[in-house]
């Protein structure tokens, strides 16, 4: 096996180095201490390929040779101790490559628990699949409580945790545990815990923050080595508690995937199984299974979907060249509503420029800034921060009612204010007569068109469309949208902006409601138009579970009723013959209900009677849901393809990935209808 991964590494590997220095503890003890890097800088994290793992297996076989040492650790650069297997090493290798990395990976990594010698995981920053697998491989682990992001994200890449993850999470913690990590997290959208939570989580047996966290983690360490420190484990229920872990896991793979997800299923047997097996079983059922993982046409969607967010997102396609974006000194923001107030903390944490929100009476500036200063404030309270630098960021932010003086010097205004065509343009108008000819004017206008709103304008080619998704500082997605007359320059400083707010960039023509809202809007119409027909609401949130993120009501429910019809209004203005609006729709948004469920999960009484009760109604199965409205999306995503709104049909998946929350393992949007059949059915022809 080792000699086979030799022969599998390439030279395209960027490696990750395992170094190896002793470090003596007070107390005496030496601790091989082992440190992961890529040699990258943090934008780059540290990832296990096969030469990556055979570099650890020379390090770890060092130490445990070594007479001096009393003890290993593993520890990463600063901020990153990995981010798991790097999988374009396995892309072309297809399942023998698949086979050898985990076998590989098992094989190095118990060398920590089965060396002989005490293993601590020093875990100082994101840790996620391998990256956090290689930690609970160690006897010990420690955790930096301001850590971003602990998980086992496999499940949502079409994979299983293949490294012990199924099998030592729940003889560690528990069988409920492992689940909650391996699989609902997930299918949760890929949640994960930051450090503190891991800590409390119980991933780690200490928690320590600051710059210092390497020593205190060395002598905290020191004081387990010498007795003066007892690490207690909890007991495990291998009985009916482990049952009840399977059943809610089963019940939540059912609701999220429908059953559609091998990995999934997969990840719900290797913990089930963990229960009696031994750690040789246990690993080689996971080797098992990610082998079978690697003949799936979900494997193939999820590295299609991950080279996408890795690669596609980084070189937006039809971007200007990036020498023509123009410096952002200084931010103004029209509005200080909620979404301007995000608006305003995304840009002065990721630009740390001054940033002024504006609104029509100096009370609502400034409840603006507060919010700003609040958020931050949280930030500090949670160790994501210093009192220093929180300080230097509220004092970049500001709040007025004067536009002249507050955009003095602005290279970048965008407005956040009512979704009406008039009222944006009046806003512009006003905008113009105060900032430079150079200031890009950007909106957040989530439908309307861009040419439009700049077409009286004295400078019309630097207005961009500059649309984030909500909340913004969770959703990665910024569509770009170019107006007829929007310049290169403007649009260079606009990617160039989404880059430095650390967004997925998607340069999109002007045209109704972009990619996102549009794809959404169509689904949404033709989901309406099911249930106006006579298909009961919980009948047709059945028929989505693993194509949405969530059923499709719940989702109508959770960005509200009122911007949904909004949507679907604009879309049927442009597009009649296909964008249906919903009367029912119409009734809930009049009689001003924010959702379609109660509180206890049920479809709310109060909405089901305004509900349309058509005289003859035709009601369809839950799969005749799911086939007429993925017909729809092919038909539109090939229509949005011909008008050339995106570039490929990469671009489509990108956005739905990262802007409507669609599955990794789906390939997001194109590929979901291609292996589904659907795309050829509806269109003659496959996307891919």
């Amino acid at each position: 096996m080792f000699a086979r991964a030799q022969e599998l590494a390439t030279d395209a590997e960027r490696v990750t180095a395992a170094k190896l220095r002793n470090v003596t503890v007070p107390g005496g003890q030496t601790i091989g201490l082992i440190t992961l890097d890529n040699g990258e800088d943090h934008t780059k994290p540290n990832t296990f390929g096969f030469g990556s793992l055979l570099a650890l297996n020379t390090a770890i076989d060092a130490a445990l040779a070594d007479e001096t040492v009393d003890a290993i650790a593993v520890t990463g650069k600063p901020f990153i101790l990995a981010a798991g297997a790097d999988l374009t090493s396995i892309q072309s290798g297809g399942a023998d490559a698949v086979r050898t990395i985990a076998e590989l990976g098992h094989a190095v990594f118990r060398k920590l628990g089965d060396g002989g010698k005490p293993s601590f995981g020093f875990i100082n920053g994101l840790a996620l699949g391998g990256g956090l697998e290689v930690a609970l491989h160690c006897t010990y682990r420690t955790v930096m409580d301001s850590a971003p992001a602990l998980g086992l994200p496999e499940v949502m890449l079409g994979l299983v945790p293949g490294w012990g993850g199924t099998y030592l999470v729940p003889n560690l913690l528990g069988a409920d545990k492992a689940v909650t990590l391996a699989i609902e997290n997930p299918l949760n959208q890929g949640k994960t815990l930051g450090g503190r939570a891991a800590f409390d989580f119980g991933l780690a047996d200490a928690v320590f923050g600051g710059v210092d966290f390497l020593e205190q983690s060395l002598l905290w360490a020191g004081r387990v080595l010498s007795g003066d420190v007892v690490v207690e484990r909890p007991e495990i229920d291998r009985g009916a508690g482990w049952d009840a872990a399977i059943e809610r896991a089963e019940g939540i793979v059912a609701a999220k995937t429908g059953g559609a997800s091998p990995a999934a299923k997969q990840a719900v047997a290797l913990i089930a199984g963990a229960r009696d097996a031994d750690r040789d079983a246990g690993f080689a059922a996971e080797d098992d299974a990610l082998e079978a993982m690697s003949r799936t046409p979900e494997l193939l969607a999820s590295l299609y979907s991950f080279d996408l967010v890795q690669k596609r997102a980084k070189r937006p396609a039809g971007a200007p060249d990036r020498s023509l974006a123009r410096p952002v000194t200084k931010v103004g923001i029209v509005g200080a509503g909620l979404m301007a107030s995000q608006l305003a903390l995304l840009f002065v944490r990721r630009l740390k420029v001054p940033v002024v929100l504006t609104d029509l009476d100096q009370e609502r500036a400034d409840k603006g800034v507060a919010y700003v200063h609040a958020e931050l404030d949280k930030l500090l309270a949670k160790g994501r921060s210093n009192q220093d630098k929180t300080n230097r960021l509220k004092a970049l932010v500001t709040g007025s009612m004067d536009q002249a003086e507050a955009f003095a010097g602005a290279d970048f205004v965008i407005e956040a204010v009512f979704e009406e065509m008039s009222v944006k343009k009046s806003v512009f108008a006003a905008v113009e007569n105060v900032v430079s000819p150079e200031c890009v004017l950007a909106t957040n206008t989530s439908s309307l068109s861009i040419t439009e709103m700049a077409a009286d304008l004295e400078h019309p080619e630097r207005v961009v469309g500059f649309h984030f998704f909500n909340p913004v500082a969770v959703m990665p997605l910024l569509e770009i949208v170019r107006g007829e007359q929007t310049d290169d320059a403007t649009l260079a400083t606009a990617f160039g902006t989404g880059k430095g707010l650390g967004k997925t960039t998607i340069l999109v023509k002007d045209s109704p409601s972009f990619i996102v809202n549009r794809l959404l809007g169509r689904f949404m119409g033709e989901v309406a138009r099911i249930a106006d027909e006579g298909t009961p609401v919980p009948v047709v949130d059945s028929a989505f579970a693993g194509v949405a993120p969530m059923p499709p009501y719940m989702l109508l429910s959770l960005v509200g009723p009122a911007i949904a019809l909004h949507n679907n209004e604009t879309l049927h203005g442009a597009f009649p013959e296909r964008f249906y609006v919903s009367q029912s729709l119409k009734r809930v948004v009049e009689a001003k209900k924010s959702s379609f469920y109660g509180p206890d999960g049920a479809l709310d009484p109060e909405v089901a009677a305004l509900l349309v009760q058509p005289e003859h109604p035709v009601v369809k199965s839950p799969e005749e849901v799911r086939e007429q409205t993925l017909s729809a999306l092919a038909d539109e995503a090939q229509r949005m393809l011909d008008e050339g709104v995106v570039a490929a049909p990469e671009d489509l998946d990108l956005a739905m990935i990262t802007g409507a929350g669609f599955s990794f393992w789906n390939g997001g949007l194109t590929m979901l209808l291609d292996i589904a059949g659907i795309s050829e059915k509806v269109n003659g022809k496959r996307f891919h």
